[in-house]
């Protein structure tokens, strides 16, 4: 067992103000469904890394997507952290007792599926096997070195839909990681002093297949 290292403590308080892109600003006037994701970082034999999940392929929300484990805060549960938790280990089959929970980050807001997420720092500190537990909803469950994710050569820039919207993209185990997820990273490797320079240079667009055709997704 690994107490939490100092490295993410840091980054713990750094988080708590990082700044929020209007995008992705909860409503002023309240609204928007209740969720919360698990950003949980554990040391594995690259160093550093990150819990990640892929999400099913026809999914009504966000098909195929790479994604921290998460979804809705229920009635049973007491906050956001219990909700992101209870999430991870439905999802990944995550033992909970070995995850400290460390931080929050500022609330963010997904308009395409209207939810207002609350994204929980943890440190695995007694790792266990994941896995798709969930497989209606989950594909797949990978660990991801952040020195992949910090890897330039990784690095893409993302538009949606062909559209004027774009962002940060990671290519990392065989996924394309955006949208959200993305922009959490992307900040995260700021915060955390993982940051390479990197070209950005050029666009990789994305777009959500539904049962009426292509979707631009964000």
């Amino acid at each position: 067992m690994n107490p939490t290292p100092l490295w993410l403590a840091a980054l713990a308080d750094s988080a708590q103000t990082m700044a929020v892109p209007p995008q992705m600003r909860p409503p002023a006037g309240g609204g928007g469904r209740e969720s919360a994701v698990l950003i949980l970082f554990g040391e594995g034999v690259a160093g550093p890394d990150v819990l990640l999940i892929q999400r099913n392929d026809g999914l009504r929300r966000h098909s195929g997507q790479p994604a921290f484990p998460g979804g809705r805060i229920e009635p049973s549960d007491p906050s956001p952290e219990a909700a992101a938790l209870r999430e991870a280990e439905e999802e990944t089959g995550l033992v909970r007792t070995g995850v400290d929970v460390v931080g929050r980050l500022p609330e963010l807001y997904l308009k395409f599926s209207d939810f207002r997420v609350a994204p929980v720092l943890g440190w695995w500190r007694d790792p266990c096997e994941v896995r798709p537990t969930d497989t209606g909803e989950v594909a797949a469950v990978s660990r991801v070195p952040v020195a992949d994710l910090a890897d330039p050569d990784n690095r893409v820039m993302v538009r949606y839909g062909g559209g004027p919207r774009w962002g940060p993209g990671f290519r990392v185990d065989g996924m394309l990681v955006w949208g959200f997820t993305g922009a959490v990273v992307d900040s995260l490797l700021g915060l955390g002093g993982w940051e390479l320079p990197w070209r950005r240079e050029g666009l990789t667009d994305v777009f959500e297949a539904t049962p009426q055709g292509p979707r631009p997704v964000g």
